[in-house]
């Protein structure tokens, strides 16, 4: 009767401690394509539809350095395909936040650079001006 109870009781045990890891494990990443970009330690990926604040690891850290030759200025944002897993933002900010689980991705920024427009005040006119 004490090995029948006990038989019962690890099992118990057993098919428990195997439920918590595949909880654990049903947390899947999902594929994002977006653009990237890291300034000040506040990093952002920015979609069609969305736009999530970025949890700030050692593969977000690893994606910056990977982005870093491809941008064209400071706040250019660079095209990458990651794998993360997103989660409601429990902080002030963005209302879902990704953790990079892996970085499948990267590529040079395909749109132009937003158009500059410089004061006509400026250098060589200023001098014609006074004359």
């Amino acid at each position: 009767m004490k090995q029948s109870l006990l038989l019962i009781a690890v099992t118990l045990i057993l098919v428990s401690c195997k439920k918590e890891k595949s909880e654990s494990q049903n947390i899947e990443s999902s594929l994002i394509r977006g653009e990237f970009i890291l300034i000040d330690g506040a990093a952002v990926i920015k979609g069609t539809d969305f736009i999530y604040g970025v949890v700030i690891n050692d593969a977000t850290k690893e994606l910056a350095k990977k982005v870093e030759p491809l941008q064209r200025e400071e706040y250019d944002m660079v095209p990458v395909v990651i794998k993360g897993v997103i989660k409601p933002n429990p902080e002030q900010g963005w209302e879902e936040i990704v953790e990079i689980k892996e970085i499948i991705g990267v590529s040079a920024p395909t749109s132009e650079l937003p158009t500059k427009i410089k004061s006509p005040e400026t250098g060589d006119q200023k001098k014609k001006k006074k004359k």
